[in-house]
């Protein structure tokens, strides 16, 4: 361990870099975790907690992404003009850890399920703690990030240039190490089954460890306290850029006759008042900013990876061999693929591309990611598809939908009166759900053998259910049993009932859910389950029996036939209600390679632009516009997805594609158009300029003097 200088000050430092940056880089590590972890399950939390449906959970989460990149424009006017870095980071993060908090806490089912049926009693309280989680998250994980990396850059001296950079890319490293690992982590917590009174998805769980990772983040900042270089605020250039604007507006329109000169750029109207070198770097940032404009609706789709994709996924088969993922699991594909894409890119697609003789500029790999990203919802838009072909169709208005289940021994015949339609149905055979219009049915008659049996209907209206029938001996028994199905069934968990098919009554449990004891052709409820294997057991009065059920999938509803109980075996039929997602999540790998290609070309490349376009003081004014671009992104999600009114969710990924293509010719015409500047030659001349202005200041001051002693 050495020591070096700065200001007089001696720094510890370790291998000549100083350790306070070691704190800082842990600090960012925990407080990424925190962020990304949270926002992995926050669209689930939305729908399968709150009980939101997709849109107002798509609407409430882009909110909460364009606050959390708006709120860092006075995250930096505070850290400059006020607190400066150290205590606003400090001050800050408090706030973001009781966010944390607040959310975790809003998600404990048992806070408000007084009467412990496993279902909150008052949503409005989860409603209202997790709204100001949210908000005090946004001003936190916002307010801090203008200030961690550059009060990183601070700890280092003018000569070492070289940790600096060096420090750069091990704080992005740890920016994604934290992403990826949190997102991997963070569904499989929620994926846990936790509670006091009733066991639900462990959303405490997986809010909570967000929440201690901040607390971290915020300890481990906290013990570096005496080891960190704090600069003093010195004013915010983004307030003097604005007041700058602001006067040049305010004066040209005070001077709006024609007997005033025109000037050459409208900006000059503010030279009565700013120098002339603010002036020329306010107008290099605004030909930057123009060109954001249209950059919006890239982050409109490309955020959409977290909430419409994480939806998508839900309803699609998530096993991969011995793995079984989560649907929020699926955004890891993205930071994966950033740390391979990145290199790759770097290293073998650009130089390839220059030696093909491209003229590969800047603002092309830009147009060349916007297009990407719409490719990319092209792709996601034929996996909807897919799946929209495999979702059951429930009974609309004025319909009903039947099915039949044999459980005799001989054919059965069920005629639809009057006069619809006769099916026939062998032994131990289920019929699909036949839809029927429930103002014209009114009589179900089941033929077996030579007996006929009628049973009137009624109220049947938007409702599925299940004809058992059954030929006992020279009779035949009928029930019409409800089927309490309305949609699929969500998170990818799977409903079973049973229907006893025995003479005597059997007590069933699968797993640790008991389904209470069955009458002969009664039926059960159906029961939520995961996927996987279940142990089913059968007790009648005179014996006890057991099986393993077959493999559930991702998102059915079976109904499961007792057909026998004798010695330890247990003899089921399994009749399938709900077929189980079968478009496999991988198809979604497509999309992903394609949007974080998209990335790689687009954010990348904007970020080096904008740098190499802007003077060095205005850097930050630049990140903020950058950011700005994010956050409006966000809210246009909300705009589209709100007024297009689509009912198809393929149909809104179409939208979205066409919408940044269009956006994508009108940037690629204003990109043709501009003008590259070198801001390092422009400030030189600058330099050059004022040298000369004050020599020339000088000499009239000197001439001023002479004629004075005269």
């Amino acid at each position: 361990m050495a020591k070096s200088k700065s200001n007089g000050k001696s720094v510890p430092s370790f291998f000549g870099y100083p350790i306070s940056i070691f704190f800082i880089v842990i600090n960012e590590f925990c407080e990424r975790f925190s962020y990304y972890g949270m926002r992995a399950v926050l669209v689930l939390y939305f729908k399968y907690f709150l009980h939101w449906d997709d849109n107002l959970s798509t609407a409430v989460y882009h909110t909460f992404v364009a606050l959390c990149y708006l709120t860092p424009i006075f995250g930096a006017l505070i850290a400059d003009s006020w607190l400066g870095k150290f205590k606003t980071i400090i001050s800050l993060s408090i706030v973001y850890t009781i966010g944390q908090a607040v959310m975790s806490i809003s998600s404990i089912n048992d806070l408000t399920d007084y009467n412990r049926d496993g279902t909150p009693d008052h949503i409005p309280v989860h409603i209202a703690l997790s709204i100001v989680g949210l908000i005090l998250i946004a001003l936190g994980t916002g307010g801090i990030k203008p200030c961690v990396s550059a009060f990183g850059g601070d700890q280092f001296d003018d000569d070492q240039e070289k940790q600096r950079t060096r420090f750069f890319s091990i704080f992005y490293l740890s920016i994604n190490a934290g992403s990826l690992i949190s997102t991997i982590v963070t569904p499989i917590l929620r994926g846990q089954e936790c509670g006091i009174h009733s066991k639900q998805r462990c959303y405490p769980l997986a809010f909570g460890v967000p929440a201690a990772l901040m607390a971290v983040a915020l300890i481990v900042f906290i013990i570096g306290s005496g080891m960190y270089k704090k600069v003093q605020p010195q004013g915010n250039i983004m307030v003097q850029v604005s007041k700058c604007i602001g006067f040049a507006i305010k004066n040209r329109f005070r001077h709006r006759s024609k007997e005033f000169p025109k000037r050459q750029h409208w900006l000059d109207w503010a030279s009565e008042k700013y120098n002339k070198r603010l002036i020329a770097q306010t107008k290099m940032v605004l030909k930057v900013l123009f060109l954001y404009i249209p950059l919006p609706m890239f982050w409109a789709l490309f955020d959409q990876q977290g909430s419409r994709w994480t939806l998508q996924a839900t309803t699609m088969d998530g096993n991969f061999g011995a793995v079984q993922i989560q649907p929020d699991q699926m955004q890891t594909v993205n930071p994966i693929l950033i740390i391979v894409m990145v290199p790759v890119v770097d290293a073998v697609i650009y130089p390839l591309i220059k030696k093909c003789g491209i003229n590969f500029t800047p603002l092309r790999k830009i147009t060349v990611g916007m297009f990407l990203a719409a490719l990319a919802f092209v792709a996601a838009a034929l996996v909807q598809v897919q799946i929209d072909k495999t979702l059951p169709v429930f009974p609309s208005a004025g319909q009903t939908q039947i099915k039949i289940i044999n459980l005799g021994s001989v054919d059965a015949t069920v005629q639809f009166e009057p006069g619809l339609q006769s099916v026939p149905v062998a032994p131990d055979v289920a019929t699909d759900y036949m839809t029927f219009d429930s103002s014209k049915l009114n009589l179900l008659n089941v033929t077996s053998g030579n007996q006929t049996v009628s049973q009137v209907v009624s109220s049947l209206e938007k409702k599925r259910h299940t004809l058992a029938v059954k030929n006992v001996g020279t009779t035949i028994e009928a029930e019409l049993l409800l089927d309490n199905i309305t949609s699929k069934p969500e998170e990818g968990n799977n409903l079973i009932r049973f229907i006893n098919n025995m003479a005597q009554t059997v007590n069933i449990t699968m797993g640790s859910t008991h389904f209470g004891p069955l009458e002969s052709l009664a039926a059960s409820n159906y029961e939520v389950f995961s996927g996987g294997r279940k142990a089913i057991i059968g007790n009648t009065s005179s014996s006890s029996c057991g099986i393993s059920s077959m493999k559930f999938g991702f998102g059915s509803a079976y109904t499961i036939v007792i057909n026998e109980c004798s010695g330890s075996s247990l003899e089921v039929t399994y009749v399938e209600d709900i077929p189980p997602n079968t478009v496999h999540m991988a198809w979604q790998i497509p999309q992903y390679f394609i949007i974080t290609c998209a990335e790689v070309f687009f954010s990348v490349t904007g970020l080096e632009f904008s740098y190499s376009q802007a003077p060095s003081s205005m850097k930050s004014v630049l990140q903020a516009g950058w950011l700005l671009t994010v956050a409006v992104g966000n809210i246009i999600v909300l705009i589209v997805a709100g007024a297009s009114r689509l009912s198809e969710q393929w149909a809104e990924y179409v939208l979205f594609a066409a919408l940044l293509l269009v956006v994508c010719i009108i940037f690629a015409v204003m990109a043709y158009f501009y003008t590259y500047v070198d801001p390092n030659e422009i400030e030189a001349q600058l330099d050059e300029e004022e040298k000369k202005q004050a020599k020339k200041d000088k000499d009239l001051e000197k001439e001023a003097e002479v004629v004075s002693r005269m």
